[in-house]
Parts: structure tokens; sequence; C-alpha cells
């Protein structure tokens, strides 16, 4: 059994990085009925860790707020990305690899000592339920400890040759990016543009739409065009180029898009006709103008992509267990400089994940 503390990061209140407090005094969860307990061996890094903390997910947010600013929510009553009221002292992180040490009432023994990924959706027990679901990391306690207690159904085991670390890279962005092209239905031989090619989401969305056989148009920096290419991507543009100037209107089959922001009525102009918009992302700014002409008269599909079925995460730890897709972890830092992490995360120069090691 383990220790009675841990060490964990909490985030104490909406703010800055003065909100993230490193302790090594936290009591150790305790798995209730259907719950297991994991010792985490690493954590990665995401958007939305940065986005809850300075409340981007509450309604009181206008048109030009990007991730990355500084506190735009102003109480506690502000709601998570769910839309539930988010409570602190709350630890973060909703991407977790690691072994289960112990079992809650109604969980088989057998299950101690697997290694796991957890899925970040809470669809059952205290944390969610199939039509409300909770968020790992932002409606409970996430990642960013020693431990953390999740209903069995979200420890998922895997058998793979990967590093905790690298394996820790892939649930929240995978997932994120799996579920989009899933529900666009991207099949093989279309041309698929990627928003935000770079970022976790992104670079994850350019290898599962090429894992399908789809040609992968990549938006980027330039400076990210060799690592993009390598991951699957047939062309990358600069993103500060013109969209449609560059591919012409109805280019395009499918736009999974990270970013949102003023660009987002170009990627209409893109789609051909029945073509399909998916978003699970909005870093470029979460308002954005929509010419409803273009929607209907091109029918075409938009797609919001947060909670899609169990199955779709069943998948990913599949492709990963069949080397399918791969990992791409650029930086790790010890849980306790996280502040620095997610520094270097917001410089946003990197290309895949930042993870951190438990």
């Amino acid at each position: 059994m383990p220790e009675n503390t841990m060490h964990a990061v909490l985030l104490k209140a909406y703010g800055g990085y003065e909100q993230l407090e490193y302790r090594e005094d936290v009591p150790v969860p305790q798995p209730q009925a259907g719950e297991v307990l994991i010792r985490i061996a690493a954590a990665g890094v995401n958007n939305t860790d940065i986005n809850t903390r300075i409340g981007w997910y509450a309604k009181e947010v206008g048109t030009s707020l990007t991730v990355g600013a500084s506190l735009l929510a102003t109480s506690s009553e502000s709601t998570s990305w769910s839309g539930s009221a988010f409570h602190f002292p709350r630890i973060q992180g909703a991407d977790a690899c690691g072994h289960i040490v112990a079992v809650g009432e109604g969980i088989s023994a057998t299950r101690i000592g697997e290694r796991v990924l957890v899925d970040p959706i809470l669809r059952s027990g205290r944390f969610g339920s199939a039509t409300a679901p909770g968020y790992f990391g932002a409606d409970c306690d996430g990642g960013f400890a020693q431990y953390t207690v999740v209903p069995a159904e979200n420890a998922c085991r895997i058998d793979s040759p990967l590093s905790d670390i690298e394996l820790a890279s892939f649930p929240c962005s995978y997932l994120a990016a799996e579920t989009m092209v899933h529900r666009s239905d991207v099949q093989a031989g279309e041309r698929v543009l990627v928003t935000g090619a770079s970022g976790g989401v992104g670079s994850a969305a350019v290898q599962l739409a090429r894992r399908r056989g789809a040609e992968v148009i990549a938006v980027a920096s330039n400076s990210k065009a060799e690592g993009l290419r390598a991951i699957g991507a047939s062309r990358v543009i600069d993103r500060g180029a013109s969209l449609v100037d560059t591919l012409g209107k109805d280019a395009i089959d499918v736009v999974i898009d990270c970013v949102g922001g003023p660009q987002f009525p170009e990627y209409l102009e893109l789609l051909r006709p029945r073509g399909r918009y998916a978003v699970a992302g909005a870093i470029g700014g979460p308002i954005v103008p929509l010419d409803l002409r273009t929607l209907y008269l091109k029918d075409l599909r938009l797609l919001g992509c947060t909670i899609d079925g169990p199955e779709v995460f069943r998948q990913l730890v599949g492709y990963l267990e069949r080397g399918e897709i791969r990992p791409l972890v650029c930086g790790t830092w010890p849980l306790r400089d996280i502040v620095a992490a997610q520094e270097t995360f917001l410089q946003k120069t990197h290309l895949g994940k930042l993870v951190l090691t438990i």
C-alpha cells in the first residue's frame, strides 16, 4: 500500500502561476467502490490545464481572449469546460500514465500492478455519468500528483514498449484528435486540413488522419514544416498565409480545427460541398464570425468534438500497442517545475508534447 501523503500540485484559485502550489503533504486518495488507485509515473501538459487555471471556459470570456492570457474568470462560480461549477483546490492534469496499486470494493485485486493510461472522459461513479460526463483533472483531481483515483473502467491497461513519459503524451491530445477524425469520418484519399498542426492535438490529428490514408495538409509555422512532414503531412502552409489564395476554394474535404479565431470563415470557404468541419479547440479565439449562407448553400457539417464513446479511447490504445502512431515528446520537467513547463508550452515553439515526471 502507498504512504499516507504524496506530493502534488494544487490549483488554489483562478489566476496566474502563483496559484499553482507544489506540496509534499497532500493526503493520498483512497479508492471507493468501483475505483482503482494509480501511482502516476508521468503526466502531459495541455491547453486545458492552462485554460482552466485562468478561467478561460467561463461564459464571460469575450471575443479576443486567447489561450495563455492572464486571469479571465473572476470567481469560482465560473464554469469548467463541462459547464459545471469549478471547485478549488484542484489537482489538475488530464494525461496520466502509471500503475494500479490498490483497488476499491468490487474490483478484482488481479488488476494491481497493471500499467495503465487514464481515459480522461469520466462516464460513471462519483465524477460523471453517461449523460453528463466529467473530465479528469477538472471535475475530479487529476494527474499532477503521485497518486490518483479513477473509475476502474477509466484505467485502461496497455502493453507497449514505449516509456511512461512517451505514453503520457497521448491521452488528452490524441483522444481529442481521434474524436475529430472519427466524428468527421475521414476516408482514404480525402484531403484533410489540420490547423495548429504543431501542437499536441494538431500533430496527433496529422498522424491519425494519415493513418486512415488521407492526404494531410498542415497549417503551422515554417520552422515546423520538416517535423510535420516526417509524421505524415504532405504539405505545410505557413500559419500567416491566406489559405484560400494558397489552396483555392472548395479544395478540402475535411477541416480539423484546433485554432478557431479570425481565420474561421476561410476554413468554410476551403471546404467542398458536403464537406465536414470538426473543432476541439479555440486557441486563436473562441468567438468567430459565421456566414450561414456558406453553411447551408454548401451543405456543410459543423461538428463540435469533445465527448465520444469509450470505444474511441480503446481504439487509441490499440493503435499504440500495434505501433501505428508514435509519440512526439519534445521536453520533460519534474512535477515541481510545472511553471517552467507551462511557460515553455505557451511559447509555442515546440512540436509535439511536454511531459511532467512524477
